[in-house]
């Protein structure tokens, strides 16, 4: 059974110059290739690309294979050729593998084939320009419909070889643009929709590329406000970006894509994100995009309720005070978990401040005794809390770990900043440790 993650099970070629174990060999392939490959060969290379991929719209996964793994897979595809019918494209004698809505493109032709899809994109994206400009020029009603025709043809023409080109150079931005380019002429959903798909294929095989996240966040504009299908777009947005970054670790990129993402959620979604993401970032602590993205999700939260002027808040003031606090509790628990983490620590301070200003702020608002009271005894509470987390991380258990010294540094830093952020506002200031407790 082939699963999505196919392509991380065999050898992956990284066309822009990734050290390999075998890169003195492929090298040597490159140069054979480019002498033995005409223009003509590379052009008919070309077109079974393009072939495969109208075939098959529905490829999720691109990889680029070394010809000695290849061949098993051909050997593979051959054998259950004759049993399967499930239309896919696999002729015997190709450089092509496609099984599973996967497709796998050997190293040996990747330099050719990119230099042919590039040379194809070119001419026909001049030609198309050509024919804009000299359509926009005439007036006469027989040139009309020749020229939309034509225009129609040219357009198609484009986002074929783009298609291609992008798949085998990702951070060709020309192509990109020219996508852009036509998409925004037509305005239909399922053009927008196909741009996802693309961008998706190449984030498959290059799940850093800056110009695939970014043109995914063009079409989401484009949709929004246009189209009722914007928040299932967003849920699965979000869900491709938590995919990728199991395959592609501290992936910037692919985080950031996610947080922009939260100035399109509504509330509802984001405190659904909060808890969806809260298994995920307790088994990678150390990777400190995911608690930005919470911190993110966080504020969104945070001032939407502010935002909402009519009516009774305090039902949004609750609901924010237990999602603060619910995080700081996991936090917490890492921290004790794991062992000098700086990423922890830095993120309780965002969780703590928040938590000041909303007791702060509700400790100011509050008319009734009883009210102020129970917002001294919430205080009190954590001020206790963070005492007893400083006495518990500040302890050197081992002199031999690293990790232990960090731990009682970072804790100490953190209550020096805690004391200086509460002497600030109305909240009671927070004990300075003995000496005897620092570490």
């Amino acid at each position: 059974m082939y699963r999505s993650s196919f392509f991380s099970f065999v050898f992956f070629f990284d066309f822009r110059g990734k050290q390999t174990k075998r890169q003195n060999s492929e090298l040597e392939i490159e140069k054979m290739n480019e002498n033995s490959l005409d223009e003509e060969g590379a052009m008919d290379l070309l077109n079974q690309l393009e072939a495969i991929l109208e075939s098959d719209p529905l490829i999720d996964e691109v990889g680029f294979i070394h010809p000695s793994q290849f061949v098993m897979l051909s050997k593979e595809c051959c054998e259950s050729s004759d049993s399967s019918e499930d239309g896919a494209f696999r002729p015997r004698d190709t450089k092509f593998w496609n099984r599973d809505h996967k497709l796998g493109i050997s190293t040996e032709v990747l330099l050719p084939l990119c230099k042919a899809a590039k040379s194809a994109f070119m001419d026909v994206m001049k030609q198309y320009k050509t024919h804009s400009s000299l359509s926009d020029n005439k007036h006469e009603d027989e040139n009309i419909m020749f020229g939309s025709l034509s225009c129609l043809s040219f357009e198609s023409e484009v986002m074929k070889h783009s298609r291609a080109l992008l798949l085998l150079s990702c951070d060709f931005g020309t192509a990109w643009n020219s996508r852009k380019l036509v998409v925004s002429k037509k305005q239909q959903m399922s053009m927008f929709m196909d741009e996802l798909l693309l961008s998706a294929l190449v984030l498959s095989y290059s799940p850093k590329s800056e110009q695939a996240w970014s043109h995914r966040r063009w079409i989401i504009k484009m949709i929004a406000g246009k189209y009722s299908t914007l928040q299932d777009i967003i849920a699965n947005e979000s869900e491709l970006v938590e995919k990728i970054a199991e395959r592609s670790k501290m992936n910037y990129r692919a985080w950031n894509h996610r947080c922009w993402l939260v100035s399109y959620m509504t509330r509802g979604q984001m405190l659904h994100e909060i808890k969806k993401s809260r298994d995920w970032a307790g088994l990678h602590v150390a990777d400190n995009s995911c608690f930005h993205y919470r911190r993110r999700l966080m504020l969104g939260i945070l001032e939407n309720s502010f935002c909402k002027q009519e009516g009774d808040n305090s039902s949004y003031d609750v609901e924010n005070y237990q999602v603060v606090k619910e995080e700081l509790d996991l936090n917490e628990v890492l921290i004790k978990r794991y062992i000098g983490r700086e990423a922890l620590w830095l993120h309780r301070r965002y969780l703590s401040l928040c938590l000041i200003r909303h007791l702060t702020t509700m400790h100011g608002t509050c008319c009734h005794s009883e009210q102020k009271t129970s917002m001294d005894n919430e205080i009190n509470k954590f001020l206790d809390n963070e005492s007893c987390l400083l006495n518990s991380c500040s302890t050197i258990q081992d002199m031999e770990f690293e990790d232990f010294k960090a731990q009682a540094m970072y804790s100490a830093i953190y209550f020096l900043w805690l004391i200086k952020e509460t002497s600030k506002g109305a909240l009671p200031c927070f004990p300075a440790p003995k000496r005897s407790e620092m570490p």
